[in-house]
């Protein structure tokens, strides 16, 4: 006998808007699985306007409404039972960010929570994380978004050290990251990384998913340093119309890939990891793990 919960989370980030519906299946004696059955993303970058003037504009806000509208729809249609909405980087910088927050639970019936960094890290460590990480070994996780990047170093299979940078792929695609940023990502990295022999890379986000898929690795495979360099070198080498028609990057990816790259090469350069693991997980997962296990 069975039991299926439909639960969705709704990830407001700088870049892109995603709603992700999951089928959860309980049985009696056995872990429960978390099985995607929708994932609806929606390119709308907030990034751009919240790093730049200092608020989200009219005219993503009513982009905003629109997009909550169909995803209330599409929750009601596939029986959503429990849902959460978290906004990150984009949302916190805004100034208009509670008058955005009341304009959608009026207009959509949807609230929004804006979340901080830290929490926005523990939510996605409560993803499916742990099956990756073995205790006896050392690991970098790495999510990368539009305004922010969160790392978390995992030893002994717990967290020992996490911390976020505003250094994303919006604000690099702006020039809004200095070197000062760049440093003190490098001079953290260096410090919590020093103790260890081995430190290996686990990669979340959209543009680390996309290298992975581009290099046809099965899931279980990691991506080496020389691949990940090999891959920026030759996007940077690319123009963004040819990112779009040869190689069928969407238009709100084939300008930020290159960034993102950038930080994770970083990332294992300052780390020393040779390989990068990428297991397809990222807030929309952790939010609906963290709400069924009730710690959100």
């Amino acid at each position: 006998m069975i039991n299926i919960k439909k639960y969705a989370a709704i990830d407001i980030g700088s870049n892109a808007m995603r709603l992700l519906i999951c089928n959860i299946v309980e049985q009696e004696s056995k872990e429960p699985q978390f099985n995607k059955s929708s994932l609806v993303r929606v390119p709308i970058r907030l990034g751009q306007d919240a790093f730049t003037v200092g608020e989200i504009t009219d005219d993503n806000i009513n982009r905003m409404v629109d997009a909550m509208k169909a995803y209330k729809l599409l929750m009601k249609v596939h029986g959503v039972e429990r849902y959460m909405a978290c906004a990150t980087s984009a949302m916190r910088e805004a100034y208009n960010a509670a008058e955005v927050v009341e304009i959608i639970e009026r207009e959509a019936d949807i609230k929004i929570e804006i979340i901080d960094g830290k929490k926005e890290a523990a939510i996605i460590a409560a993803t499916d994380l742990h099956e990756f990480i073995k205790p006896d070994q050392t690991y970098l996780f790495v999510d990368v978004g539009g305004g922010s990047t969160e790392f978390s170093l995992f030893a002994n299979g717990k967290i020992v050290a996490s911390k976020s940078f505003k250094n994303g792929t919006v604000r690099l695609l702006n020039n809004m990251v200095n070197d000062v940023v760049w440093q003190e990502i490098e001079k953290w990295i260096k410090a919590v990384t020093e103790e260890y022999d081995t430190v290996t890379l686990i990669g979340s986000g959209g543009n680390i998913n996309k290298l992975f898929k581009m290099s046809g690795k099965k899931q279980d495979k990691p991506l080496s340093y020389f691949y990940v360099n090999a891959q920026y070198q030759f996007l940077n080498n690319t123009s963004y119309e040819q990112r779009i028609s040869d190689l069928g990057l969407n238009p709100d990816r084939a300008d930020v890939i290159i960034y993102a790259a950038r930080i994770y090469l970083n990332a294992m350069k300052w780390s020393g990891a040779r390989n990068i693991y990428v297991p397809k997980i990222g807030l929309s997962d952790g939010i609906v793990k963290a709400m069924y296990y009730d710690k959100i």
